[in-house]
């Protein structure tokens, strides 16, 4: 059996093994094999003897916990077990922590660290109480909106006639009058004096990332930075402005209008609101959203493709922004882009955890050389696509003439551009030419 989150072998002990075992407390338990190489063949512990005495002591001083020491035998070798259990408390080795993901074990520092603790305490990050903000810091105007579109969505009855602080406890944003986190993020009427982080960066870049066009920031609460990126964004970025009156709808333009909300509302939704500001970075031929914070455990990049379950990071932003119609709860934020670009013609998004975060790109053009290279053309069919670009129209002299082939390879290779519908054929015999099939 290969190495995995739940099994680590190695061939000999050492004291930083100390580190899986503390891994797999943090984690979902895990046995730690010593005799045994990389594939799980065994390879024999000549000191066992005394690392049974040994292990048992050193795992309860450096770690505080108990872990099951058994000394196996195969074929005459002999190997030792250890299986420690998942622990609900943060277990620590010598002041540092760490955790097992996947078949690797690494650190946690910074925000991870700080959200890891939270959750072994049984808190998230938003439900915390914000000592310095009081009812003074909460925006009415905000509160009053919300109650709008929370009516028509039917998700927040019986809720006019609460004043502030009854709907703020009703929706579990404050705590005998004490306001929490969430509140903040959601309602503040300048959140950043608590929480630098909460703005979006909007950048328009040339041909490549060190290539800064211009730059705006847009700052204040969740909902306005909804509303406002959304407008900045008409006003300085996208050539072709979009109407976002019609949220849901998939309108033909540059980008889809269901897939723009719903990155940017996925990304205030579960962003660590302890890390750096949300990241837009717009080039000729896509657009990228990126705000901080991992995947929760036990998704994947593949899994955001399919239907998942809904493990939000703040799940008191995501519960308020529920109960107002803005997200459901059923995981589908990821499906709904993908959705939304289909429906649009435009490439499957790039949807993946990168730099420490969560990063979602948008493509506005199926006729790019990375897009073509995605759908396995060989080199012959991407130049003759970008020529197609440029020119209009393709025929299988010009074909033969740009890739330097015959007249053969040049029509198997146009048949493949036409069966994968990237091209159009128009015409027949001699008069036969090629364009291209917009939407691919």
């Amino acid at each position: 059996m290969a190495e995995h989150q739940n099994i680590e072998y190695k061939q000999s002990w050492h004291d930083d093994y100390l580190k899986t075992i503390c891994g797999f407390a943090n984690a979902q338990g895990g046995y730690l094999l010593i005799g045994k190489d990389d594939k799980g063949k065994t390879v024999a512990v000549t000191d066992h003897k005394k690392l049974m005495d040994d292990l048992p002591n050193k795992i309860k001083n450096h770690l505080g916990i108990t872990s099951v020491v058994n000394l196996k035998t195969e074929k005459s070798k002999h190997f030792i077990e250890i299986y420690t259990q998942p622990y609900s408390v943060a277990i620590s080795l010598r002041g540092r922590y760490y955790v097992r993901t996947g078949s690797t074990t690494s650190e946690l520092t910074g925000t991870a660290l700080n959200d890891f603790l939270l959750r072994k305490s049984g808190k998230t990050w938003d439900d915390v109480v914000e000592e310095r903000a009081t009812l003074n810091d909460i925006d009415e105007v905000t509160i009053s909106e919300f109650l709008k579109v929370a009516q028509e969505s039917g998700r927040l009855p019986d809720s006019r006639e609460l004043n502030t602080v009854q709907l703020l406890e009703k929706l579990r944003l404050a705590n005998n009058s004490q306001i929490k986190r969430a509140a903040i993020i959601l309602f503040g009427k300048d959140p950043g004096k608590f929480f630098p982080s909460i703005s979006v960066k909007i950048g328009r870049f040339g041909k490549s990332d060190d290539d800064l066009k211009f730059q705006e920031i847009e700052e204040g609460n969740l909902f306005h930075l909804l509303k406002e990126v959304l407008l900045q964004l008409n006003r300085k970025f996208f050539i072709k402005p979009i109407n976002f009156e019609g949220m849901l709808r998939i309108e033909k333009g540059e980008y889809p209008v269901a897939a723009l909300r719903e990155m940017l509302l996925n990304a205030l939704v579960h962003k660590s609101y302890s890390g750096v500001p949300i990241q837009i970075r717009i080039y000729d031929d896509k657009i990228n959203i990126w705000n901080e914070g991992t995947l929760p455990e036990g998704l994947t990049n593949e899994l955001l493709k399919q239907q998942h379950p809904s493990r939000p990071r703040n799940p008191i932003i995501a519960d308020v922004c529920f109960k107002g119609g803005y997200i459901d709860a059923w995981g589908r934020g990821t499906l709904k882009i993908i959705d939304a670009c289909k429906e649009a013609d435009l490439p499957e998004p790039d949807i993946r955890e990168r730099h420490g975060g969560f990063s979602v790109t948008l493509y506005k053009d199926v006729f790019t050389e990375e897009q073509l290279q995605k759908v396995g053309l060989n080199q012959r069919q991407v130049k003759a696509i970008l020529f197609l670009k440029e020119k209009s129209k393709i025929t299988n002299k010009d074909y033969q003439t740009i890739c330097d082939t015959s007249e053969r390879t040049a029509l198997r290779d146009l048949d493949e551009l036409v069966n994968k519908n990237l091209i159009e054929k128009v015409g027949d015999k001699k008069g036969t030419y090629y364009v291209l099939r917009y939407g691919g």
